[in-house]
């Protein structure tokens, strides 16, 4: 059984999707992040450094087995589930995967998270990255200019690290000056695993 351990975090819902999409059957353990449960020794004890997600297998013929990092977590289900969040017959597709995988992760996901936590402190710097953040964001509509989703025909990782944080900025994305990426983006939420991995912490 596979338990993950978080909250409605962008992090912790990419996991939550490629969980879904794996189609591997897990529970949700839910981490009080307001409440401080990310600190406690109970928590600790799995993510000594305090974060979300955590996923947790546990196993009656092998020890648990406890890994955090959401990025980690997904190249893990990808290795775990050949074929669901990568290709697996095609390894000029699958590197293709990885790298607008990690161009989400390193040039939209990162400075976007390092904004908001510069919300208070520095309100300038916060400015700056958020709008390098939506700036990469749009540009990766080329990646979905001849292809339906980012790295070509089919789903990969590269579209849950896309959507989840495409979501987030939903609000600060002029839609109307990139179609094909709102196109991209109706597309990718109307899919059953998505929508079943996004409400994964509701309730």
């Amino acid at each position: 059984m596979i338990e993950l351990h978080g909250a409605k975090t962008g992090n912790c819902l990419r996991v939550a999707i490629g969980l879904e999409v794996c189609a591997t059957p897990y529970r949700v353990v839910k981490v009080d992040l307001a409440g401080g449960e990310q600190r406690s020794a109970a928590h600790l004890a799995l993510n000594p450094a305090g974060k979300v997600p955590t996923l947790v297998e546990r196993s009656s013929h092998a020890p648990t087995f406890v890994l955090s990092q959401s990025n980690a977590i997904l190249l893990y289900l990808a290795e775990r589930a050949p074929g669901a969040l990568v290709p697996s017959d095609d390894l000029r597709l699958r590197a293709t995967a990885y790298e607008r995988f990690f161009y989400f992760a390193t040039d939209v996901i990162a400075p976007s998270h390092a904004a908001f936590s510069l919300r208070e402190l520095e309100p300038r710097a916060r400015g700056i990255l958020e709008q390098r953040a939506v700036a990469n964001l749009v540009a990766a509509e080329r990646f979905v200019a001849e292809d339906a989703f980012m790295a070509g025909e089919r789903f990969t990782l590269a579209d849950i690290a896309a959507v989840t944080i495409a979501q987030s900025m939903f609000q600060t994305v002029a839609w109307e000056q990139s179609p094909k990426l709102r196109l991209w983006y109706e597309r990718v939420m109307r899919l059953p695993s998505v929508v079943r991995g996004l409400h994964a912490f509701n309730g």
